[in-house]
């Protein structure tokens, strides 16, 4: 990106330059002259100077050095073409010598005492526009004018390509460092390495996206445990302060992803097609961070606020994702983050959604009669219409699974309830399993 901007500023130097010949080469011819310097009151040749020629319709350059007598010769320059001949060397100011061109004998380019500086070719042909009549060699004031500002901007860009250089190294190293510590869920560390890789460089989509997606990860398994030290505290008070922590530690996360995606909105285009992929695979790892994220807050009954917020961001996921297994597993975690914000309408349609090309999902099956069960008993009297269609969804999960050791907690209770709704269903609500409705034909999208 800077390396393409400061050729930019060369192009725009090179405007200067006087319109491009149109005559073809026809051959070449010899060119020979001399360099000279004023010692005293003497004119004394230059040896050893660099001669640099420049096309003025072109590019590249042909190099040769004085002789001891200060005399330099070119074999043969393409007729019909004009040439700057750029001299430096050692202890030189540096002079150009427009309008050259081959068969030309006896110039003479006079030079002065400077800083031995070697003129680019963007600076030769700038100077040469305004070279003086009559004396090729020697630099106006508006020259010299010409090259202060050539070099104060290109240093500015030479010291802006060298910070942000450093800056990328930083980021790469606390990159690296960060994942570290990651790896060994010190995610405290981990996170103080990428806010000094994204402090270094806020808004490159190179790699700030990258620093982002992993501090995400970070912020969200460090707000899982907090949830978890909670969920296992006995006392209250102490439960709820590690949820409003971890809600905080979630809330952050989501703001990394918003961050990393305005970063994506407002990067220029990606300049090829192995870019353009690796941005996309970044966009869907942090989706998917996001997504967990928001899962796992209303789940746990953290924050469950949000649920319109994972609407938009899940079903944004689903249109694009190909995959149909990914599609439905997308589908039936909104359905949880439904469930966990207690929109039990929405829930069941995406759950139905995933039953439409996964009918014998059971556990799918026993969330849909489960908020089915507790639509209808919000109502008095109770809906015995909804909370029927409940236990026909139930039935088969209750019935065949089991509760194992190796379950987690969440899993344990989930499955109880299932059989203790069920049962009750069936010997309070005194009612009977059917076979549940036929799904609706599948979908697309």
């Amino acid at each position: 990106m800077f390396r393409k901007t400061y050729f930019t500023f060369l192009l725009t130097a090179s405007l200067f330059i006087a319109g491009a010949m149109t005559a073809f080469a026809q051959g070449t011819g010899p060119v020979r002259g001399k360099v000279e310097m004023t010692k005293d009151g003497v004119k004394v040749p230059v040896a050893d100077a660099t001669i640099d020629a420049f096309r003025t319709n072109g590019s590249g350059k042909l190099s040769t050095t004085t002789n001891k007598r200060g005399e330099f010769s070119y074999a043969g320059l393409i007729m019909g073409q004009e040439y700057i001949l750029a001299v430096s060397g050692p202890g030189l100011r540096p002079s150009v010598y427009p309008k050259v061109k081959g068969n030309m004998e006896g110039i003479v380019i006079e030079v002065t005492p400077g800083d031995g500086k070697v003129l680019t070719e963007a600076e030769a042909k700038s100077l040469a526009v305004s070279a003086a009549p009559g004396k090729p060699g020697e630099m106006s004031a508006e020259d010299k004018k010409r090259l202060a500002e050539f070099e104060k901007e290109k240093q500015k860009v030479e010291a802006e390509n060298q910070d942000v250089t450093k800056k990328n190294e930083v980021a790469q190293r606390v990159f690296k460092e960060g994942n570290v510590a990651f790896d060994a869920k010190d995610y405290d560390l981990a996170i103080a390495k990428y806010d000094e890789g994204i402090a270094a460089v806020p808004n490159y989509a190179g790699i700030t996206p990258v620093l982002l997606n992993q501090k995400l990860a970070s912020l969200k398994n460090r707000g899982f445990n907090l949830y978890v030290e909670g969920a296992k505290n006995q006392d209250v008070q102490i439960r709820l302060a590690k949820y409003d922590a971890a809600k905080k530690e979630y809330g952050e996360a989501l703001k990394s992803y918003d961050q990393a995606i305005t970063i994506f909105k407002n990067a220029a285009p990606a300049p090829d097609a192995t870019e353009t992929k690796n941005r996309a695979a970044l966009g869907v790892k942090l989706m998917t961070n996001a997504m967990e994220v928001h899962r796992l807050m209303a789940v746990s009954g953290v924050d469950a606020t949000r649920t319109a917020e994972a609407g938009v961001l899940f079903e944004e996921y689903i249109a694009q994702e190909p995959d149909p297994v990914k599609k439905s597993n997308a589908r039936k975690q909104l359905g949880d983050i439904y469930r966990g914000g207690g929109e039990l309408d929405k829930a069941i349609t995406a759950y139905k959604t995933v039953l439409e090309t996964n009918p014998e999902n059971m556990e799918v099956s026993a969330m849909v009669g489960l908020c089915l069960y507790m639509l209808g008993s919000t109502t008095e009297p109770a809906n015995r219409e909804m909370l029927q269609e409940g236990l026909n969804y139930m039935e088969k999960y209750a019935t065949t699974v089991q509760i194992l050791a190796t379950d987690s907690q969440f899993d344990k209770d989930f499955k109880q309830s299932v059989k203790d709704i069920v049962t009750n269903l069936k010997e309070e609500q005194k009612l009977k399993p059917q076979a549940p409705a036929k799904p609706a034909p599948k979908r697309r999208g």
